[in-house]
């Protein structure tokens, strides 16, 4: 009896340590291609929004994701957007490159379809360098990406930016 438990646990241990260093990369494949779409900025959480136009190129290779874009905002702004991430594991960090031109850390996990990431801006926005982005896989041909910022008067959490992109 002894015998059948060991081998159970081996086999569960399998299981989950399987699990935790999982390929990212059919994942990440899903996320590749042209993009086009848009939403919403705001330059302070207090701001009102700026409605954008986007169109985004995403390459993966591998574990590795990258996102090069750019986004039109009233009419005659138009800013380069980039993310660049790497999975190691259940893992992901890489830089974010926003309209600003700052270079920005990015850090974080995926869970289901969405790739949870932490982001230290290149300099004090809305109070501090701290926010959140979410790049979410809405369909086989849709994307969503989210940033979260908190409010420095209020302390509540505001969506700073929504780009939704279907695949072009």
């Amino acid at each position: 009896m002894k015998c059948c438990n060991y081998a159970t646990v081996a086999a569960l241990y399998c299981v989950t340590a399987g699990a935790a260093f999982a390929d990212e990369t059919p994942f990440l494949r899903s996320l590749a291609g042209d993009w086009i779409g848009g939403g919403m900025m705001k330059r302070t959480t207090s701001s009102s929004p700026i409605n954008l136009n986007c169109n985004f190129k995403t390459q993966a290779n591998g574990e590795a994701l990258s996102m090069k874009g750019t986004c039109r905002g009233m009419v005659v702004i138009t800013r380069a957007v980039s993310a660049n991430i790497k999975a190691n594991g259940a893992e992901y960090a890489g830089i974010y490159i926003g309209p600003s031109g700052g270079v920005s850390g990015l850090q974080g996990r995926r869970s289901g379809d969405a790739i949870n990431l932490a982001v230290r801006w290149s300099r004090v926005i809305n109070g501090d360098r701290s926010a959140s982005m979410t790049i979410q896989r809405v369909d086989d041909n849709a994307i969503r990406i989210r940033t979260v910022d908190t409010d420095p008067a209020s302390g509540e959490q505001v969506v700073t930016s929504e780009i939704n992109l279907r695949r072009d």
